[in-house]
């Protein structure tokens, strides 16, 4: 992938982790309050909204000329071949509740997810990088990374629980150690690192914006990304499109997962 378009993808991720750093300590009981309703028909957030207007300002003016697909603003046209797929703050909740977990999630592609050629998760409070380039691995902070070899005999997995709770939720609760951690794009980076053997969201509700980047960070680490119909998840960059995930360590692992093995 171009050197500048790289570069690009990082300078409007980097600018985001700050400025929402500095806005959940100067305006933290803003942050939460709903200033609008996004492209995706959810409501749009104030840390939602001042964190997307830094990457609209930033390719406004870039020499490198990219589109967006994005949260709030839905597709906005720059003259581009490119698209920043955006996520300005994934986990949302987390960032307005004080819940260190969230993240700023960019993919970079034309259409749709197969074709992403480029992926950066950065944990906005730690500030911990994820990156990936497709057919070149995956990265913890400049230093490779791998999907754990076979799941631990006390698996440790991310299971969308709550008003997403269905009945394989359910079992799949039962068996090992649950976390619910409410942002996809890091818990799928915790299946990338082999914090996690597997995240697994039943219903269909997750959006490309969410897991653009995430996806090719695990597969450039060596993991496994499907829907509940055992299909290699691909979406395209679209407004309507959702899906369910199952990110994991392993093919076996999937299989075990969807059999109710």
């Amino acid at each position: 992938m171009d050197e500048a378009l790289r570069q690009l993808a990082q300078l409007v991720t980097e600018k985001i982790s700050k400025t929402v750093k500095k806005e959940t300590k100067k305006n933290f009981y803003k942050c939460g309050k709903t200033v609008g309703v996004g492209a995706f028909g959810s409501p749009t957030t104030y840390i939602d909204k001042v964190a997307e207007d830094v990457a609209i300002d930033i390719l406004e003016h870039a020499d490198v000329k990219v589109n967006l697909f994005s949260e709030e603003a839905g597709f906005v046209d720059f003259d581009g071949t490119y698209v920043f797929v955006l996520d300005p703050v994934d986990g949302t909740r987390n960032a307005y509740r004080g819940i260190p977990f969230y993240s700023v999630s960019l993919a970079v592609g034309t259409s749709r997810m197969t074709d992403i050629e480029y992926g950066i998760v950065k944990n906005i409070p730690t500030g911990d990088v994820f990156t990936a380039e497709k057919g070149k691995g995956a990265f913890l902070n400049k230093h490779p990374i791998r999907v754990c070899e076979v799941p631990s005999s006390d698996m440790i997995s991310s299971i969308s629980l709550g008003k997403n709770h269905t009945t394989q939720t359910g079992r799949l609760s039962k068996k090992g150690n649950v976390r619910s951690l409410g942002s996809a794009s890091l818990e799928m980076c915790m299946v990338a690192i082999g914090a996690l053997d597997y995240y697994f969201v039943g219903r269909e509700i997750i959006r490309v914006i969410d897991i653009a980047a995430s996806t090719l960070i695990v597969r450039e680490a060596g993991g496994i990304v499907k829907n509940l119909t055992g299909d290699e998840l691909d979406m395209e960059f679209s407004l309507s499109d959702r899906t369910s995930v199952v990110a994991a360590c392993s093919e076996e692992l999937i299989k075990q997962i969807l059999s109710g093995a």
